[in-house]
């Protein structure tokens, strides 16, 4: 166990549970740091509501009792209203005193005594039941979006069934390291990342991917790598969280609990909460000076007696009214509850968002860049087109390809194998004297005859004659963004067999959806050969393709076109495209289900791999700047409106807390539109 535990620590140096991290890390959500009230749970969850709700009864009974009884005993009724309802805010002022800041929660306590002092004991306790009110209906709305990130964390098992010889033992995920190998049961959680070796299954990566569809999996045929997983064909690969179908599997773990894709998304969902938008920012800078100057204005409303014939009492009393109405409290939280919500209503529809500087930016961009392999094409080539030659049997062409494909580790060669024996094709013999020419081909023996498989490069070194009208016939098949390998069997030409890296189902849908929400400059950046680039643009239906170019080329490209006032999002696969990303405005990375750089690099995730998530997080984006300007009206309006009329005491205190506090609760709801955004 101690080996195991040394294991561990090596292996990672983040904590091993992301679950905890979010509940221990509460976000600033609202006016103020609401943290403290957590320690204080006398009812659970709801003790904020409830002394609300005690602060707004012993207010109606003071109010009542002024009706029937001495004033001395609504006073001690509406005492304690102010102690159920100033309870939090006071902890809370305090605490911002302490660390030299003067927030919302002061203002709030400062008016309410303020109002006591000069006689005003309900409107005091009006006060701070409706802000108490306001705030604990703010948190019960906003942990609503938080919990649909927070679920994330419970979505791995606690515990593994290790295998260990003959037999196997429960074990806390915690305790797994790469190479152990579990055993996950029909119908069952998948406790940690891996390769199958034994065993096939339907499994469902709905909680980690989005897909709906169950994905068929299957064992590795060969002893796994675990240093080399990533490059592992997808069927082979199970994630953290996924749920087994009816098959009994066995798989190797390649990563630590701390370090699964279901962790890694967790944590970087919790970062995300902490990441502020250029909004943000700017409000953040605003009550930094905001504050400050509302005081300095409530101390001098309090010497207008000096000035205007009243008595102080109505001085001190409208400076009250004004210090509530100038209370930025709608507008501290216009922004955070809309950015909250978005990212987790992307979360929901497995798109990763890191933050409100992502969201919002990405509702801002005018243009967008695409890698073309694994982005808008599958990233494998397939085989598209078998072509004999001078009535060679097209049979007996599958056989002699499929027994000297078969041999070789080539990509182009197992795709081509692949879709062989898919057709149902089989070779009589194997192949003999397979020897790769690198870049070139493939030579080797078949049934006693040479057998070249290759480029022309390749057939014309070894004297195998081309016509001109073979030549024209490869040309167009190369334009239309196809690789050629030529089939020779004793220097005789018998046949053309093509791939292609064929676009992805929804790419042509999604770039006309893109076009259709008002982007019309849609670029594909590619390392392919300029004819491949045009042929997959011409397909999918992109604006503009440039091929040939590496990735400092398409970082180049980037820069320009952010240089000329491009707002520029980049997508692509996270490897390779990972300097372009990090340039543009918005980096997003696709299957990152599968990558870890591309979690580590983008701005924005899309869990699932599928293209067809991309207009919903733009539109999503859009939707969430739209409200976060609502909002912002909404706030900034109430204040304009509130001021000047307490300032002309046309509205006292009763409605300014009102309009306060409405304000607040309108554009908390108003951001959680985005969770049921469709």
């Amino acid at each position: 166990m101690e080996k195991r535990k040394t294991e561990i620590a090596t292996n990672s140096s983040t904590p091993v549970s992301a679950g905890p991290a979010i509940a221990e890390n509460p976000a600033k959500i609202g006016c103020c740091t609401h943290q403290y009230h957590h320690k204080h749970k006398y009812f659970g969850e709801k003790t904020e509501l409830f002394f609300a709700l005690l602060a707004g009864i012993f207010l109606a009974a003071g109010f009542t009792t002024t009706f029937f009884l001495a004033a001395e005993a609504s006073v001690i009724l509406y005492l304690i209203s102010y102690f159920f309802g100033g309870y939090f805010t006071a902890i809370e002022s305090v605490q911002g005193i302490r660390n030299g800041k003067f927030e919302i929660d002061f203002l709030m306590l400062a008016a309410a005594i303020g109002a006591a002092f000069i006689g005003q004991w309900g409107e005091g306790a009006l006060l701070l039941f409706l802000f108490s009110l306001g705030h604990s209906l703010e948190h019960f709305a906003m942990d609503k979006a938080k919990k649909s990130i927070q679920a994330l964390a419970g979505v791995a098992p606690k515990t593994a069934l290790l295998k260990q010889g003959s037999s196997a033992s429960e074990v806390p995920i915690e305790q797994l390291v790469p190479g152990d190998v579990i055993i996950v049961k029909p119908h069952s959680k998948i406790a940690a990342d891996g390769i199958i070796i034994s065993g096939s299954s339907a499994v469902n990566e709905a909680p980690v991917t989005g897909e709906s569809i169950p994905a068929d999996k299957k064992p590795y045929p060969q002893k796994p790598d675990v240093e080399q997983h990533a490059h592992l064909p997808k069927e082979h690969k199970v994630y953290a969280g996924t749920i087994n179908g009816a098959g009994n599997l066995e798989v190797a773990v390649t990563k630590v609990a701390a370090d699964s894709t279901i962790a890694r998304l967790v944590a970087l969902v919790n970062e995300a909460q902490t990441q502020k938008s250029s909004t943000q920012n700017f409000i953040t800078k605003v009550e930094k000076y905001y504050v400050p100057a509302v005081l300095i204005l409530v101390v001098c409303l309090l010497f207008a007696f000096l000035v205007k014939d009243e008595a102080f009492n109505k001085s001190l009393y409208r400076a009250i009214t004004v210090l509530v109405a100038a209370s930025p409290c709608a507008l501290a939280i216009s922004t955070p509850s809309a950015v909250l919500s978005g990212v987790a209503r992307a979360a929901r529809g497995s798109v990763l968002i890191k933050g409100g500087k992502p969201l919002e930016a990405l509702g801002n961009i005018d243009a967008i860049a695409f890698d073309k392999t694994g982005t808008l094409t599958t990233g494998k080539p397939s085989l598209t087109n078998i072509i004999s030659v001078d009535g060679f049997d097209e049979s007996n062409l599958l056989k002699v390809v499929l027994a000297v494909e078969s041999l070789s580790d080539h990509p182009i060669a197992k795709s081509v194998s692949d879709a062989l024996i898919q057709k149902g094709i089989e070779s009589e013999a194997r192949a003999t004297n397979v020897l790769a020419v690198p870049g070139q081909g493939v030579t080797a023996t078949f049934q006693s005859k040479e057998v070249i498989i290759g480029n022309r490069a390749l057939l014309h070194s070894r004297g195998v004659f081309i016509s001109n009208e073979m030549e024209a016939r490869l040309s167009g098949l190369e334009a239309s963004g196809n690789t050629a390998m030529l089939v020779a069997q004793n220097n005789t030409l018998i046949g053309i067999i093509t791939v292609m890296d064929t676009p992805r189902a929804d790419a042509k849908q999604t770039i006309q959806s893109l076009k259709n929400m008002g982007l019309k400059k849609l670029i594909m950046l590619s390392g392919d050969n300029q004819k491949v680039a045009d042929a997959i643009a011409a397909e999918t239906g992109i604006t503009h393709a440039i091929g040939n170019l590496f990735p400092e080329q398409k970082l180049e490209i980037i820069e320009k076109m952010q240089a000329d006032g491009s707002r520029l999002a980049m997508v692509g696969d996270g490897v390779n495209d990972a300097p372009a990303m990090a340039r543009s405005a918005v980096g997003i990375a696709m299957g990152a289900a599968g990558s870890d750089v591309a979690l580590e690099t983008a701005d924005v995730a899309l869990m699932a791999d599928k293209l067809s998530n991309l207009p919903f997080v733009i539109g999503l984006s859009k939707k969430a700047k739209s409200i976060i300007r609502q909002n912002l009206f909404i706030s900034l309006g109430m204040v304009a409106v509130l001021v000047p009329l307490t300032l002309l005491d046309i509205a006292h205190i009763g409605p300014a807390v009102i309009g306060h506090e409405g304000s607040t609760i309108v554009v908390v709801f108003n951001a959680l539109r985005l969770l049921v955004y469709k």
